[in-house]
């Protein structure tokens, strides 16, 4: 599989009128902004162009502003953000259980603000909502077994507000909420995903860039999806119609990345038996 290998998008982006990046691994690092994306995200805009950014990100979406605020990424970067949060949020509310179970970080249950329900111990639950894990710095997915494990038997439902499997944190990677849906579908469990590469969170995503672009309507064949996870950003978009690029030196660095430049062999080797094939790659959007 020859896949285009790109310095620089410019050319590329030119032929699009709207960008749905991922924001992780893309925007910025888990750290801080990757300067170079946010200036081309933020030149085309300036072109014209509108930017959704689409992060399965658990937080709602005003919450998550704040923290790309904190990374220094520039609010001119962007037109419109859709996180996992947003979509979560909308799943719980037409979910009839009131009574739920998080798993997931403090700061996450913002998620649950302004919604009629009770965060009740795993004993009264009718509804398990996946955040993330409680402290993914040193625990592991196989640690919530056992757990996950009563709740499946108990037939509850369960919403994975992150679908992503694992996360880079600066140098780090560490697990996601995706992990834990996994092994509860493994146990029989029923998982309603909230984020990529499900089509709810592209329909949010197609909204804002409406909004963004005055109500006009969107030429499927002018949106390219920008992501560096081939199971999530470019599944995603071969779902939805779009075309991608795919950024090698993401969450695929270690298989696509050598000597500090992209591998073609790696990224053909990461594309292997997908069904997702990425209109050219790139080791950081620029």
């Amino acid at each position: 599989m020859n896949v285009p290998i790109l310095d620089e998008a410019g050319d590329l982006l030119a032929d699009y009128d709207v960008l749905i990046s991922d924001v992780w691994g893309v925007v910025h690092d888990g750290v801080l902004a990757l300067t170079p994306a946010c200036e081309a995200l933020m030149r085309f805009r300036k072109a014209g162009g509108a930017v959704v950014l689409l992060s399965n990100a658990p937080g709602p979406s005003e919450q998550i502003a704040g923290v790309l605020d904190d990374k220094r990424v520039p609010r001119e970067a962007w037109d419109r953000l859709v996180t996992s949060g947003d979509v979560t949020k909308a799943l719980i509310a037409a979910n009839p259980a009131r009574r739920i179970y998080h798993i997931g970080w403090k700061a996450d249950c913002a998620v649950f603000d302004g919604l009629d329900v009770e965060l009740v111990g795993e004993d009264r639950a009718e509804l398990v909502v996946a955040t993330e894990l409680n402290d993914y710095r040193r625990e592991t997915p196989e640690d919530y077994r056992p757990l996950l494990t009563r709740l499946a038997a108990r037939g509850l439902p369960f919403i994975c507000g992150n679908p992503d499997l694992v996360v880079h944190v600066g140098h780090d990677l560490l697990p996601c909420a995706g992990a834990l849906a996994t092994i509860y579908e493994e146990l029989g469990g029923k998982v309603a995903w909230a984020g990529k590469p499900h089509r709810p969170a592209y329909d949010l995503a197609l909204a804002a860039a409406r909004e963004a672009r005055g109500g006009r309507e969107i030429d499927p064949a002018k949106v390219l999806v920008i992501g560096d996870a081939v199971r999530t950003d470019l599944a995603g978009a071969r779902m939805m119609g779009f075309d991608s690029l795919f950024v090698a030196g993401g969450i695929h660095r270690d298989e696509t990345i050598l000597a500090g430049v992209v591998d073609p062999v790696g990224v053909a080797r990461v594309l292997a038996g997908q069904p997702a094939v990425p209109v050219a790659a790139m080791a950081a959007l620029a």
